[in-house]
């Protein structure tokens, strides 16, 4: 389980989680992606503007959308996820999110999840105790930062809490660039893994955005084997 996260709103945490999710799927991989960022919630929604996946019934419980899958629904269903290889399964964030223990949730969803499958985690911004949750349940975090100083701060803060939970950071991916300078690396506490180049108000559907995510797909899955674990 990797935890994508970032020290602000706005670091591309969410793009970065599903164009990822997408690239390891192109790599036959049977991919689940879910939302942990339970109070502003948008991966279902940005995963059914750009593709297949179903978007998620707003709070207003609008007729005319069709729910997608939630996280609860995925450890609570009495048989296992079965993501399928074509596209990754996309979890929508828990109708009350209050009542629901977070912690527990993403424990549950590890073992909800068939051996070998990759499960990505867009995790909230900042250093909330909601940000512990998918944190202490992933094995590796993956920073996703803009290329400006503010947002390099905090990401780096983000790496160091990672690390204190237990969940240290695999690498990390910088948005909007098509270059990263070396002291990134050095500044992260971890390798650079890619660079996202900036696809304008559709990155998800930019060719070059998606060779890129492809990219990382490669040099997470090679990084993670020289490490020892597995990611597909």
């Amino acid at each position: 389980m990797i935890a994508v996260a970032g020290g602000k709103g706005g670091s591309g945490k969410t793009t970065t989680t599903l164009g990822l999710a997408r690239a390891l799927s192109r790599r036959g991989a049977p991919v689940v992606a879910a939302d942990a960022d339970w109070d502003l919630p948008n991966l279902a929604r940005l995963a059914a503007e750009t593709g297949a996946e179903p978007p998620r019934a707003d709070p207003g419980g609008r007729a005319d959308e069709a729910a997608a899958r939630t996280v609860l629904d995925a450890i609570r269903d009495a048989e296992p996820l079965r993501p399928d290889r074509s596209a990754p399964t996309v979890l929508a964030a828990p109708d009350a999110p209050r009542s629901v223990d977070a912690g527990a949730t993403f424990d549950a969803l590890a073992g909800a999840t068939p051996d070998g499958a990759p499960v990505l985690i867009d995790s909230p911004a900042g250093a909330s105790p909601d940000v512990a949750a998918p944190l202490r349940a992933a094995d590796r975090a993956l920073i996703a930062t803009p290329l400006r100083r503010a947002a390099l701060r905090d990401a780096a803060k983000t790496a160091a809490i990672a690390r204190r939970l237990g969940c240290p950071a695999v690498g990390a991916v910088v948005i909007g660039e098509a270059s990263v300078p070396d002291r990134v690396a050095s500044l992260l506490g971890c390798p650079v893994l890619g660079a996202i180049p900036d696809g304008g108000g559709a990155p998800l559907s930019d060719p070059a955005v998606r060779s890129a995510y492809d990219d990382l797909a490669s040099r997470l899955c090679e990084t993670a084997a020289a490490s020892g674990w597995q990611v597909a």
